[in-house]
């Protein structure tokens, strides 16, 4: 009896063993066939199935910094592993898929020459010309008899009467003269009686008129000499005259001058001969254009601005002085300068960059030196050559492409490894390097804690083109948020950091859901 219940037992265990090892073997078939499909070859690389190209790592585009040796899903959001590539790594600047570049309407513009004047803007004041002032003085004594003239500033027509004097010395010598005259003296009596009167400033006129009238005369009326404003006006009537004393100034409006202000910065840079061309501050169509005829001496103190003077015509007397004008001075003869389109430059505050195309077509970004903007055209001094291409529209989202891979930390000298990201994300390069970074906040709920983080299911971040995913975010330290428990609903505010997105505050707003 023992014999057979011993027999019984040995061959149960040996079917149990038997069982167990076709399992075995089933289950390794299984593993096989459903395992994933990576190939590794001898040699040890990654070779991406799906597009046969060699893979260095996989990455979480939203942690680019931590490398992953395997594909799978990402610890810190509920998404894929991205792969890098080979041919991407090692390589300058990024490449973005042209299917991806058209539809999010990229455009490129070349680098090239243009005719430029070099100048600057600056602010003018139009001014009565000096050099085309004339001065009515008297040449004797005498006294205002009439003023034709009642106030000054105002506009007068060349030969227009301005004042009339009476001048009783005038008497004497033209009585002397028609005496001789009608005695029949000699020749050279009567010339030397002339000279007199010329020497007493009458006028020859006078004297023409007493040789055919034999009438002696001792107003004088004195006239403007041309068309203008008159800006002084001395006398009164009755007020008596002396020789020499100005009686009216007459300036004309037929020519101005324009007064130019220019920063202290700007004076090295101003010189005789620079064109300018100013408009009306209330009428930009009209356009007065002339030539900087000198620079005047001096910084003035109270607006530390250097003075320069030029003519412009103003045959149509629609400019007085006084006018307000804005000025564009220009080098004498254009230079040739590079330029790019305005829209293509990003500026930071604390440099310029673009984003230029290499031979290859990947995207790499340029710190560039602008200079003076042209129309819908910016100058560039320094940083690109004629011939090449840099992207005009589209350059922020390529910046948070290239800003994900690292390139441009590298221009500030930082060493950091090159990576890919399926997903653009609009962080800016200023914000890339910036000492403080943005903060963010939404609302989620918890859904684990650790003492590295905590991980929630959270709403849209639409300052970062999120949409609602869960993801874990750092804690600043191990025992921070002590009072957050899994399954609460909480608003929190974190921000960018290097190994990821760091928590600042969490704050619950309900009870669990």
């Amino acid at each position: 009896m023992n014999k057979k219940v011993l027999a019984r037992t040995t061959f149960a265990l040996c079917a149990a063993a038997a069982l167990v090892a076709a399992g075995y073997v089933a289950g390794s078939r299984h593993a096989a066939t459903n395992s994933p499909a990576v190939s590794v070859p001898a040699s040890g690389d990654k070779i991406d199935p799906k597009t046969g190209r060699k893979v260095l790592y996989w990455h979480d585009p939203m942690v680019p910094n931590q490398h992953f040796d395997k594909p799978g899903k990402s610890p810190f959001m509920d998404m894929q592993l991205v792969p890098v590539y080979a041919d991407e790594g090692g390589a300058s600047g990024i490449r973005i898929d042209s299917g991806l570049q058209q539809n999010l309407g990229i455009r490129y513009a070349t680098v090239r020459r243009r005719e430029v004047s070099e100048g600057f803007d600056a602010v003018g004041t139009t001014q009565f010309d000096e050099s085309m002032a004339d001065v009515i003085q008297a040449r004797t004594t005498g006294y205002i008899d009439r003023l034709y003239a009642s106030a000054p500033m105002q506009r007068v027509a060349k030969g227009a009467p301005i004042a009339s004097i009476f001048v009783p010395d005038w008497l004497a010598p033209q009585e002397e003269y028609l005496a001789l005259k009608a005695s029949h003296a000699d020749a050279n009596l009567l010339a030397a009686s002339r000279a007199r009167m010329r020497a007493m400033s009458i006028p020859d006129g006078v004297v023409a008129a007493l040789d055919r009238t034999g009438k002696a005369q001792t107003h004088a009326v004195l006239v403007s000499p041309a068309n203008g404003v008159l800006t002084e006006l001395n006398v009164r009537e009755g007020a008596m005259v002396a020789p020499g004393q100005t009686l009216a100034k007459v300036e004309g409006l037929s020519k101005l001058w324009l007064v130019i202000d220019i920063p202290e910065a700007l004076a090295l840079q101003v010189r005789p001969g620079m064109t300018v061309d100013a408009t009306v501050a209330g009428d930009t169509a009209q356009h007065f254009s002339g030539h900087i005829r000198e620079v005047l001496p001096g910084i003035s103190t109270g607006t530390r601005t250097l003075q320069a003077r030029l003519e412009i015509d103003n045959p149509d007397m629609r400019l007085t002085p006084g006018m307000l004008m804005r000025a564009r001075v220009s080098a004498a003869k254009p230079v040739s300068r590079l330029v790019v389109p305005s829209e293509a430059v990003i500026t930071t505050g604390k440099r310029s960059i673009v984003i230029v195309r290499n031979a290859d077509g990947r995207l790499q970004p340029a710190i560039v030196t602008v200079g003076n903007d042209i129309g819908g055209d910016t100058q560039i001094t320094d940083g690109l050559s004629e011939g090449q291409q840099v992207v005009a529209s589209g350059q922020f989202l390529i910046d948070s492409e290239a800003s994900l891979k690292s390139v441009l930390p590298r221009l500030e000298g930082s060493a950091t490894s090159g990576s890919s990201a399926s997903t653009p994300a609009p962080a800016s390069m200023a914000s890339s390097t910036a000492s403080a970074s943005p903060t963010y906040e939404t609302t989620g709920k918890v859904e684990q804690i650790t003492a590295a983080g905590i991980t929630f299911s959270h709403q849209a971040v639409p300052a970062l083109g999120w949409g609602a995913m869960t993801m874990t975010f750092n804690k600043p330290a191990a025992s921070a948020f002590p009072d957050i428990k899994v399954g609460q609903t909480v608003h929190f505010v974190f921000k960018q950091a290097d190994d990821g997105y760091q928590l600042i505050k969490v704050d619950p707003t309900g009870g669990a859901q």
